[in-house]
């Protein structure tokens, strides 16, 4: 009898056990349910300039008090806008990292308000042998011929290397955007973006010489100006002085030599007045 009322009190401990984790788990689940919320996040990885839709987005539950600024709580608010910026899966869909309403995907939704894009053909060496890539800053050199002007009208006669723009962006190389990427990638063409201004210049200069991109730090924004690199400066030496014109031969005094002339010839009469006399001439 000792053995079968031991049995049953284990019985009855064992059930009253489980009753009591079961409602503690429902009080717990009920509790947290109250103190989280539903946000979009991304269904899977997203690149730049992608339109979204349904199949990118997925609803998760996230703490109540820790929701992130310019977040969604519907899916629907995010059909048809386009990323600017990369979006790896999980992560929450913000206001900050989409275009305004109504722009179309693509490139043209990546470049920032003032700006332009512009492509330049590049080669292997040109390019930065392919490390140049989309979220990098490059410096542009030209290597052209500087006129020189003389007597006779400007001439080209002497090289030079100069940085004209600073601190490019690179939107994308060849036809990809994306900026998940380290590997290198050696491509034909990159697309920069620049002011007006700049991009002014840069077509300019590809037409009046070769174009070099100079990969530089993303963090670093000093402007270093120089004053180009030439022949004479590459070897170390001096550039030669212009020629001076020929000096003007000096310019001696005048000197008037007078000469006495003559007096001319008169006639002369005495006059004879009492007794005094003076002689008049005409």
């Amino acid at each position: 009898m000792k053995n079968v009322r031991a049995l049953v009190m284990l019985l009855v401990a064992a059930v009253a056990g489980l009753v009591g984790v079961a409602m503690a788990s429902r009080w717990l689940l009920d509790r947290s349910s109250g103190m989280t919320e539903k946000i979009a996040v991304s269904a899977v990885d997203i690149s730049l300039g992608q339109r979204l839709n349904p199949e990118f987005i997925k609803m998760v539950d996230w703490p109540s008090g820790s929701l992130p600024p310019g977040s969604f709580t519907s899916a629907d608010k995010l059909d048809g806008r386009v990323l600017k910026t990369s979006a790896l899966r999980g992560e929450p869909i913000l206001e900050g990292k989409l275009s305004p309403v109504g722009t179309m995907g693509g490139l043209s939704a990546v470049i920032a308000e003032g700006r332009r894009a512009i492509t330049v053909r590049v080669n292997d060496v040109i390019g930065v042998a392919g490390f140049a890539l989309p979220g990098n800053y490059v410096d542009i050199i030209v290597s052209t011929q500087q006129d020189k002007g003389n007597d006779k009208g400007p001439t080209k006669d002497e090289s030079i290397s100069k940085i004209v723009l600073e601190k490019i962006l690179v939107l994308a190389v060849a036809q990809e955007v994306g900026r998940d990427e380290t590997k290198p990638k050696v491509v034909n063409a990159v697309t920069l973006e620049v002011t007006p201004e700049q991009a002014e210049k840069l077509d300019l200069a590809r037409s009046v010489g070769t174009l070099s991109l100079v990969l530089r730090n993303q963090v670093d924004t000093a402007t270093l100006p120089t004053g180009g690199a030439t022949k004479f400066t590459l070897l170390g030496a001096s550039a030669p002085a212009p020629a001076s014109a020929p000096a003007a031969a000096p310019v001696r005094p005048v000197r008037a030599h007078y000469v006495a002339r003559p007096a001319a010839p008169r006639d002369c009469i005495g006059v004879l007045s009492g007794v005094l006399g003076s002689v008049e001439c005409f």
